[in-house]
């Protein structure tokens, strides 16, 4: 029989490691210092299982050094569009596209840089690659003579800061912006060189489309065995659990489908164990679910939902009435007739939403929020003809009420 203590640190351990994976699946790179140093710690103490279970069914490599924590994470969906890179900042805008051109430019500038460098020589740097010549037959310009553009350059800036490439040692992005002064920081090499999740460099891909070239970058090993090829669509399924709101089952080949129809138990509980999140099988597809904290194996914290549903205030309040409203639509509903249901529902709800919501036109903001919401958490599709509900999202759907009698207290119950 194992002693009452010998339980308890089993357990201690088996929730500490929880802990740690929970962390790295939010975070995938964790730094030494700052407000992720607790979490580091975490990983750190528990690479050795971190690394073994990534390896084993992800194919994730998990890099840990005395600086840093790094899961080369790559998406089970290489095309999802959903879950951008976001600003630092309370609003969390979404990165446009021009944004994320200065982000490859800012890093390959930084490649080449000394151990700190001010934002004005950054930017300038940026300026001169942006005159490349593809990139200005795209359509793309950065000449920094307007505040849109360093502005732009100031939410990848802070992006970096975040991550940690960059470390501010002076000035503010703030003062840059207005042209009033100038920034500067150390360069943590180490980080930079760990950003990128690919299986070659850049360099190496040949492809001409965007598409495939993101999947040459990504390419696995040569499958040329049976062995090997299982081990990739396991890869590709728990890749796919762990990221991806839902999991559709039409959305699989024939041979993945097969696999996961015989191995659902095992790979579902191998991310229980590892995360706490609890596996709801529906007919149509699984869904990985974030239970609260206080319902976890061991009380894990970490959410690793970058997306909630329901949320609270007038966002979250729209988009769990317009679920409510999707959910029992026969079939596609266009955007506008969406808009037209916010602006009802703004009637019925004016003394519960924001002010700003109430005004004449915010439907369409609104409606806008809350679709991008619904379709990141895979509940709808938008098309040509309209939004088209997913099954999962019968979970939000109201019945008709059914009342039942109260028994009456004084009557004995019936034998």
């Amino acid at each position: 029989m194992s002693s009452p203590l010998g339980e308890f640190l089993d357990a201690h351990r088996s929730a500490e490691l929880q802990r740690a994976a929970r962390a790295l699946l939010k975070e995938p790179l964790l730094l030494a210092r700052g407000p992720q140093a607790d979490s580091f710690r975490l990983v750190r103490r528990h690479a050795a299982e971190l690394r073994e279970w990534f390896d084993r069914n992800t194919g994730w490599p998990l890099r840990v050094d005395a600086e840093s924590a790094r899961l080369l994470r790559t998406p089970g969906t290489l095309a999802d569009p959903t879950h951008p890179a976001r600003e630092v900042s309370r609003s969390r805008a979404p990165f446009t596209r021009r944004r994320y051109v200065l982000l490859c430019l800012a890093l390959a500038a930084l490649e080449r840089s000394e151990a700190q460098i001010a934002l004005g020589r950054l930017a300038e740097q940026v300026v001169l690659d942006a005159a490349d010549e593809q990139l200005a037959a795209a359509g793309l310009e950065f000449t920094l003579e307007r505040r849109d553009e360093r502005l732009d350059l100031a939410a990848v800036v802070r992006l970096l800061l975040h991550l940690g490439v960059l470390r501010r040692v002076a000035g503010d992005e703030d003062a840059y912006v207005s042209g009033s002064g100038d920034v500067l920081y150390d360069v943590e090499r180490r980080v930079l060189a760990g950003l990128l999740a690919a299986r070659r460099g850049p360099s190496l891909v040949t492809a001409a489309g965007f598409a495939e070239r993101l999947a040459e970058l990504t390419a696995e090993t040569a499958l040329d065995s049976d062995e090997l090829r299982f081990r990739a669509i396991r890869y590709r399924l728990t890749r796919r659990l762990l990221d991806d709101p839902v999991l559709y089952y039409d959305e699989l080949t024939d041979e993945e489908l097969a696999y996961l129809t015989r191995q659902r138990a095992f790979l579902t509980s191998r991310i229980t164990e590892l995360t706490g999140l609890v596996a709801e099988v529906r007919a149509e597809g699984i869904a990985m679910v974030d239970p609260p904290g206080d319902l976890r194996p061991g009380g894990a914290t970490y959410d690793l939902t970058d997306v909630r549903m329901p949320e609270q205030g007038t966002y979250g309040h729209v988009t769990l009435l317009l679920a409510e409203h999707l959910a029992a639509a026969d079939g596609p509903v266009t955007e506008a007739a969406l808009g037209a249901k916010v602006r009802e529902l703004a009637r019925q709800h004016a003394g519960f939403w924001a002010k700003s919501a109430r005004q004449p036109g915010a439907e369409a903001e609104l409606t806008g929020q809350a679709l991008d919401r619904l379709t990141a958490l895979g509940l709808v599709v938008r098309t040509a003809e309209g939004v088209v509900p997913r099954p999962a999202l019968a979970r939000y759907a109201v019945g008709e009420p059914v009342v039942r009698p109260v028994p009456d207290p004084r009557k004995a119950p019936e034998q």
